[in-house]
């Protein structure tokens, strides 16, 4: 064991709870049963089978507000994998369910036995036709195929609101639609054919012409189950009339019967049926989708009205005027969207009843969009809508960022109402249809049953098809606030179907909460032939139990997880996963997520327990160690939750005091350090890479790996020992060269100046010239304490920089501009929390530029561009996001290269500082996709903004990196 081993019992509550009634039980505290283990093991190999206990716990959750810890987690990379699951199954009498994003709301992303993760290998996009369809993965989340068409003017039918992280194959599994899909835009419709996996293990492919003859072969009495049922249903012209009618509004509760009405051979059935089907039919392996225009005229209105019935009797007008989508929000939706960046505070003061519609028009051009704008203003005019708050405009834009601000407020529904629940509480959200025109009287019926069974719920939906979603919050450790819900639940079911002849599930899907009510939506002959239908497919029901079908009246009521307290940063925290695809180590070792949810299994934990112990033994380097702390979670986050800091904290909670001191000595003494560092790094070209290696594995060994740096190739020399010679009294600017472009030269092979002096030159050139104080070795902008928790280093720092800062800008008259992006981000907000008063006060005095806002702003405007390349591959790093600085490095990078290309699976590279230094296996994971995207056709130039960035995609790519600024200073060098 190394010398310096963090001791994992650091990070225990260390606070008497009382253990909740759903705490995982300590007989799985080794995880995966030894047999079951080592049976997938010798079938798959061991990096394949995940089995701890942690493993199965952080799977355990997804965005529904149930929870069940399956007996062992499988990564399958292929369809050769998925038929051995299959068949294993098949042979040992057991049940599998797959796991994509993990973002359903209804439990379908839960198995008691094997569940397979069919999202890490499974992303990609291929484009077909010039867009007209599109070839996609189960794996790939629906924003990153969108990306891929909107270059060729497409998108695809499906929009729901989790877009950013939900994948294509939940979507397809759960049908699920979103804000203006409705029942013509959705997968059914949309989907021209399936690659999938049956139960038996047989693949077929509905685009293949010979896919029946194949079928006919391979499962004859499947083929036979399927063409029964579909004369039996077409014999009984009752049943397909009422087929027909559950399908006229939106409807994902059961399967889709009408798959039989529409399809005239077995695998055409097929193909209907595996839509919707949650998983408890086979695997979707592949998706060709019919893709739709992207209409980019948009004139959107959010419109607030006096009550929720008054905004619901307003949407048939819109609908009649062309509207693409109408969206309804509830006052308590709209007071919750307060906690998401961008909202107007003073939405928090809206009278309760207040309700508001999002209204969006969509053109293929200007004459369309007046026409349609026309159109809005005449239904306008005739609505009485009111202006509770001074923020409300009740108007048509076409600002694309203020249209971007309503639907972020939108589609944080779920999670900025579920991050204001009551601490404690659980979450359910529930999604029915009525007929559109009977929007209004449905709002009102249930806004009278929450009221009577005590819940003040929010409510919000796709009003322009009737769809609506409402929130409930109550505690499921409590048997009264169960039984609560429960009888909620009955009268609430009872009323969508008896009086409206509604939808129990509009686009959510079944799920565990609404099976048990599926025969009294649909009746018990089309019910029994949904159970028939299952046992034709899945004859031993090997696939998703209990997820769609269960005769069990209670079945919704089992299962459902309690969310005990953890620290306040994360408490909010509902599960929605929409962090995780932004997330550096998602397919290394967990999500802020998974981060999250291992916690709150501790917290439900006796103190001392043995599935405690075992979680915290891996807590520390699955969690806390491999967590980049580039805080992307906090900007994917609707409610802001930056899982990054709590690593941070619990980093700083496993620091011994004598590792604090020294860090600390290590920040008053930077001055020497920095010099050290810079004599190490000159040194290391006459010692070379191999015995560096060598030397610094060694060490990491003896010592520990999260505290000794490995040696890398990519490592560049040193830089000039002195800063660029500059003149105070003429500078517009104070330039702060960061401590990394003090130590690290110029990338290997580029010729050229260095960054401080491509710098100070292009700022010369534009008449803008800036000033390096003599006096900035030694000083830093503390993200290296920061990053590693180390409090009192990070102190020392935070203030030494701002009190330089201060006087270098003469009291903030002068702006400061910082040359790489995590240091500019560090300095303009990390720095604040630890500064004292006085120096906070200082701080609120500087303006802080990154030299990309500086050169695109001030500098280009100013130059001449005299030489381009061909093309340039850019980098955009995780402070930029921070920052909000993207468009400027693409500004940059197009002034220097004809083409510029901004990968689709650009994302954080975890490089993070040292970080990727530390664990060099965490940067190769963060940067896969993005380096195969990179390295697929050659560019000219690769470029970014921040150093060790920089070395990092090196690393990923083989493929040189550098400063958009040294590109720039070439373009515009004076012939």
């Amino acid at each position: 064991m190394p010398l310096l081993e963090p001791n994992p019992r650091a990070l225990r509550a260390g606070t008497k709870r009382t253990p909740a009634p759903d705490r995982v039980p300590a007989l799985q505290s080794r995880g995966t049963p030894r047999l079951l283990r080592e049976e997938l093991v010798a079938l798959l190999g061991p990096d394949k089978v995940l089995s701890k206990i942690s493993d199965l716990v952080r799977y355990a959750s997804d965005a529904s507000p149930y929870r069940f810890v399956p007996q062992v987690v499988v990564v399958a990379q292929d369809l050769d994998d998925i038929s051995a699951v299959l068949s294993f199954a098949h042979g040992k009498g057991r049940e599998v369910v797959f796991r994509a994003a993990g973002t359903s709301l209804n439990g379908q992303a839960q198995g008691e036995d094997i569940l397979v993760d069919v999202r890490r290998h499974w992303a990609g996009v291929e484009v077909l036709d010039d867009g007209a369809r599109a070839r996609i993965r189960p794996g790939t989340t629906v924003a990153r195929a969108n990306a891929a068409l909107a270059r060729h003017g497409r998108i695809l039918g499906p929009d729901p609101a989790s877009a950013v992280a939900c994948t294509i194959g939940g979507v397809v599994a759960n049908n699920a639609s979103g804000m203006t899909a409705g029942t013509t835009r959705n997968s059914y419709r949309t989907v021209a054919s399936l690659t999938f996996v049956l139960p038996s293990g047989t693949v077929v492919d509905t685009g293949d012409p010979g896919a029946d003859e194949e079928l006919a072969r391979a499962e004859p009495r499947l083929c036979a189950g399927l063409m029964a049922l579909k004369a039996e249903i077409e014999a009984d012209p009752e049943l397909v009339a009422r087929i027909r009618a559950k399908y006229a509004i939106k409807n994902t509760n059961g399967y889709r019967l009408d798959a039989f009405l529409d399809g005239d051979t077995p695998v055409r059935i097929l193909r209907g049926l595996m839509v919707g089907s949650e998983g408890t039919f086979g695997f979707i392996s592949e998706v060709v989708f019919d893709t739709l225009p992207l209409e980019r005229r948009v004139s959107t209105a959010l419109l607030f009205f006096p009550s929720l019935p008054a905004a619901a009797a307003a949407v048939p007008l819109f609908n009649e005027a062309g509207a693409v989508a109408v969206e309804l929000m509830d006052g308590n939706t709209l007071r919750a969207s307060v906690s998401v960046s961008g909202v107007p505070a003073d939405w928090a003061e809206l009278p309760g009843r207040t309700a508001a519609l999002l209204v969006e028009f969509r053109a293929a051009d200007t004459a369309a969009q007046e026409g349609y704008e026309r159109a809005a203003a005449e239904v306008l005019a005739g609505l009485e809508l009111v202006a509770p708050v001074a923020s409300v405009e009740n108007a048509f834009t076409r600002d694309p960022g203020t249209i971007a601000g309503y639907w972020k407020a939108r589609k944080a529904f779920v999670t900025a109402v579920g991050g204001s629940r009551p601490s404690g509480t659980t979450l359910i959200t529930e999604d029915f249809a009525v007929p559109p025109d009977r929007l209004a009287e449905a709002c009102a019926d249930l806004l009278d049953l929450q009221s009577r069974h005590g819940f003040d719920a929010a409510v919000a939906g796709h009003a322009a098809h009737g769809n609506l979603h409402f929130l409930l919050a109550f505690d499921a450790g409590d048997p009264r606030d169960v039984a609560r819900y429960a009888a909620f639940m009955d009268e609430f079911c009872k009323l969508t179907v008896e009086r409206y002849d509604g939808s129990l599930k509009a686009e959510h899907a079944t799920g565990r909460n609404i099976a048990p009510f599926l025969e009294l939506e649909w009746g018990a002959t089309a019910t029994e032939l949904m159970w028939r239908t299952k046992e034709v497919i899945d004859p031993d029901g090997v696939l998703a139990p209990r997820i769609v079908l269960d005769r069990d009246p209670q079945a919704h009521l089992r299962g459902l997880k309690t969310i005990p307290r953890v620290e306040s940063i994360a408490d909010p925290c509902i599960e929605c996963g929409f962090c995780e695809p932004t997330c550096p180590s998602q397919d290394l070792t967990t999500t802020p997520r998974q981060r999250i949810v291992l916690r709150r299994e501790m917290m439900r934990q006796s103190d001392g327990s043995a599935v405690e112990a075992s979680l915290l033994d891996a807590y520390g380097y699955d969690a806390v160690d491999t967590c980049a702390g580039d805080s992307t979670c906090k900007l994917a986050c609707p409610v802001g939750i930056d899982t990054g800091a709590l690593m941070r904290e619990f980093r700083h909670q496993r620091h011994s005091p004598r590792e604090e001191r020294i860090a600390a000595l290590a920040a008053r003494n930077f001055r020497a350090v920095e010099a050290s560092a810079r004599l190490a790094v000159a040194a290391a070209d006459r010692i070379g890479d191999r015995v560096l290696g060598a030397v610094t594995g060694a060490a990491r060994k003896a010592v520990r790996p999260d505290l000794v740096p490995e040696w890398m190739p990519q490592i560049p020399g040193a830089a000039a020992r002195r800063l660029p010679r500059t003149h105070r009294p003429a500078a517009v600017a104070v330039y702060y060269p960061a401590c990394v472009n003090r130590i690290f030269g110029a990338p290997d092979g580029v010729r050229g100046p260095s960054l401080p002096d491509a710098m100070v030159a292009l700022s010369g050139r534009a008449g803008r010239p800036v000033w390096i104080p003599d006096d900035v070795a030694g000083t830093c902008c503390a993200t290296i304490w920061h990053s590693k928790g180390y409090e009192r280093g990070n102190e020392v720092m935070a203030n030494r920089i701002v009190e330089a800062a201060w006087g270098w800008t003469a009291g903030g008259r002068l702006p400061l501009v910082v040359d790489a992006s995590s240091c500019t981000l560090g300095i303009a907000h990390e720095v604040v929390p630890y500064l004292t008063d006085d120096n906070r006060e200082l701080h609120a005095e500087l303006t802080v530029v990154d030299s990309l806002v500086w050169a695109a702003d001030e500098l280009l405007p100013r130059l001449d561009v005299r030489r381009t390349v061909g093309s340039a591959v850019v980098h955009p790093t995780c402070s930029m996001r921070h920052l909000g600085d993207e468009e400027h490095l693409a500004a940059l990078a197009g002034a220097c290269a004809e083409e510029v290309v901004v990968p689709a699976d650009a994302g954080c590279c975890a490089f993070a500082g040292d970080r990727g230094m530390l664990h060099p296996e965490l940067t190769d994971s963060a940067t896969a996709r993005e380096a195969a995207e990179v390295t697929a056709r050659p560019f000219d130039v690769h470029l970014s903004a921040n150093r060790m960035c920089e070395i990092g995609m090196e690393r990923a790519t083989g493929r040189s990196y550098q400063s958009v600024l040294l590109a720039l200073e070439r373009a515009t060098r004076p012939a």
